[in-house]
């Protein structure tokens, strides 16, 4: 278990489309001070950053993905996958710059942030890393799903979906979480979605950038109508994994514990995170090897002066 805090280490930049907003966006990685944590810095036309950490504290809305910030205002959607990348190649500290409010979709999943980590390299600090162990069960329900944190020596996921469509069924992925586990069996498990469903969401103004490219589309016909096919034959259960694991990375800390999850997705994952937090009793904070007895704080939003064609820049 690494126990020090640690940042990238170069600079790396990335273009796509957003999957929902269809905008080009630029975004960048910078290496980060100990103590930083993962924040992202929004360029306005106007010139006016703004800063937002990415914890739950700031969690504005779990609709069809994970926003932070204000809705209204300044906010970064789509942040689960770069989140689920930095989480698992265990980078605790990025400033993360970008001139739009989503995060590009890239290929559908967290391979192309994984291979610019891997390549920019990981640079241990001198502070402690920051850790939440999991004392006992804390479980929430919703909608005939429900998601819990259970004891655990290590940080694992235990995520099991069920869809009505023959093409996904019942599916489920078990797994510690390590950086080569990530690499090799999540990172390249694309989002996916229904030819069904594609008229209401661009009525409601989502999925405007998706595509074949970065996205698995279902047809009516309830076969997988992507040309390549699918990644892996259970694509679907490891794609909700890597979206539980950016979500969960919104604890603020390393988490040490097991989460499970049956029928769940942003908002169930969210909630259990809420309320594990909330229950003082069914955690404790673990600073490196050591108990900690302060609080980890979870700083609010502060606010200061082609889909195909993508591709990261080390620098």
């Amino acid at each position: 278990m690494v126990t020090k805090q640690q940042t990238i280490g170069a600079r790396i930049g990335f273009e796509g489309v957003g999957v929902h907003s269809g905008s080009l966006v630029e975004l960048s990685l910078h290496p980060a001070e100990a103590d930083t944590g993962i924040v992202f810095h929004v360029f306005q036309a106007s010139g006016l950053i703004h800063e937002i950490k990415a914890v739950s504290a700031n969690v504005s809305s779990t609709d069809l993905s994970t926003i932070v910030g204000d809705r209204k205002g300044a906010h970064v959607a789509t942040i689960e996958h770069i989140m689920a990348a930095l989480y698992a190649m265990e980078v605790d500290n990025v400033v993360v710059q970008i001139d739009g409010n989503e995060i590009p979709i890239m290929d559908g999943g967290a391979d192309a942030f994984v291979r610019a980590i891997e390549n920019a390299g990981v640079v241990s600090q001198r502070a402690s890393r920051r850790f939440v162990r999991v004392l006992k069960p804390v479980r929430v329900e919703l909608n005939g799903g429900f998601a819990e944190y259970l004891p655990y020596e290590g940080t694992r996921f235990e995520v099991e979906i069920e869809f009505a469509s023959a093409a996904i069924g019942r599916q489920r992925f078990a797994a510690d979480l390590t950086p080569t586990l990530f690499r090799d069996e999540l990172a390249r498990a694309r989002t996916f979605g229904f030819m069904k469903d594609v008229e209401r969401l661009w009525a409601s103004g989502h999925a405007l950038g998706s595509s074949l490219e970065n996205s698995v589309v279902i047809g009516d016909d309830e076969t997988v109508i992507n040309p390549g096919g699918l990644r892996f034959v259970d694509e679907f259960v490891r794609h909700k994994t890597l979206d539980a694991v950016g979500d969960q990375a919104l604890a603020g800390a390393r988490i040490l514990g097991c989460y499970r999850s049956f029928r769940g997705g942003h908002r169930l994952n969210a909630m259990a995170l809420e309320a594990l937090m909330a229950d003082r009793s069914a955690f404790e904070f673990v600073n490196g090897a050591k108990r900690r007895t302060d609080p980890i704080r979870q700083a609010p939003m502060v606010s200061a002066a082609a889909a195909p064609a993508f591709g990261p820049q080390v620098l």
